[in-house]
C-alpha cells in the first residue's frame, strides 16, 4: 500500500465534536476516486487535539468506509503508554498500516527515539510508516536514525518533509536515504507544494494533504510523475501555484 498516492482527509469538527456525516463524506470521495490509500488521524487529521475515543471512532469510520482501500491511521501521542493504546485501537478497527511521528514536550535524543520505535514495532501486527515532521515535532530524524529505524520489524515506508526545490539537490536527498534503508521500505513524500520535486526525485508515495480533498487531481500529478513525464507533472503543479501559497 505504500506508493502511488496516499490520500489524508480532514477530521471535520463541529460543536467542538467530530462530524461523522462530514467525515464520511470525504471518505467516500476518496473511494470513488480510486486512491491508493488513505491517512487518517495525521497532522491534517488534528490527531493531537483529540481524545483517544475519538480518534477510535474516527478510524472505525474510515476503515468501514473505505471499502477495498487500505487505510493508514496515525498513533502518535505524548506517551509510550497512549501510543500503545492507539494502535490497539488503531489495529481492532481493521486498519492496514499505522503512522507514527515521536511527539515529546522535552526533546528527545536519537536514542529516545529509536526505542519509541522499536518497542511499538514490537508490539505491531500490521506495517507502520515513520511520519518524519520537524514542523509539528521540532525533532530532525538524521539519515542514519533513518537507516536504524528502517532495519526494524514492521517499518515499510518513511514519511519525509519536503524536499529541495531543486531536481539535482532533491533527487541526492532522496538517493542519500535510499542508500541507508532496505529495499522493502518506501520513501513517501509530504510538504504539497514540493511533491512534484519529491515524485520526480523517486519518491515511491505522494502523502497528500490535497489528494484528500481533491484526489483526481493529486492522482494525475502522481501518475504522471511516476510514469516518469516529469514536464507534465510539473506542468500539472504549478496549474495548482494558488494551492501551494495556502498549504505549506
Amino acid at each position: 500500500m505504500f506508493f502511488g498516492l496516499s490520500a489524508f482527509p480532514l477530521t471535520p469538527m463541529y460543536d467542538d465534536a467530530v462530524d461523522e456525516k462530514a467525515f464520511i463524506g470525504l471518505i467516500q470521495r476518496l473511494v470513488n476516486a480510486e486512491v491508493d490509500s488513505i491517512g487518517v488521524l495525521g497532522s491534517t487529521g488534528n490527531y493531537a487535539y483529540l481524545a483517544r475515543e475519538e480518534r477510535k471512532r474516527v478510524a472505525q469510520i474510515a476503515v468501514q468506509h473505505a471499502e477495498k482501500i487500505p487505510v493508514m491511521v496515525g498513533i502518535s501521542a505524548l506517551s509510550l503508554r497512549d501510543v500503545l493504546l492507539n494502535a490497539e485501537d488503531a489495529q481492532t478497527a481493521g486498519a492496514s498500516a499505522v503512522l507514527l511521528a515521536p511527539m515529546s514536550y522535552q526533546k528527545l535524543t536519537e536514542n529516545e527515539v529509536y526505542k519509541l520505535y522499536e518497542v511499538v514495532t514490537s508490539k505491531l501486527s500490521v506495517p507502520l510508516c515513520v511520519y518524519d515532521n520537524p514542523g509539528t515535532t521540532h525533532f530532525n530524524f538524521s539519515d542514519e536514525l533513518h537507516g536504524r529505524i528502517a532495519q526494524l520489524p514492521n517499518v515499510r515506508s518513511i514519511k519525509i518533509p519536503g524536499v529541495p526545490m531543486e531536481s539535482q539537490a532533491a533527487l541526492d536527498r532522496v538517493n542519500r536515504l535510499r542508500a541507508l534503508i532496505p529495499k522493502h521500505v518506501s520513501i513517501g513524500i509530504s510538504g504539497d507544494s514540493c511533491a512534484v520535486t519529491g515524485l520526480n526525485a523517486g519518491c515511491d508515495v505522494w502523502y497528500s494533504v490535497i489528494g484528500g480533498l481533491f484526489p483526481k487531481v493529486a492522482q494525475s500529478l502522481t501518475a504522471a510523475a511516476q510514469k516518469g513525464d516529469a514536464e507534465e507533472a510539473l506542468r500539472l503543479s504549478k496549474r495548482l501555484a494558488p494551492m501551494w501559497d495556502i498549504v505549506v
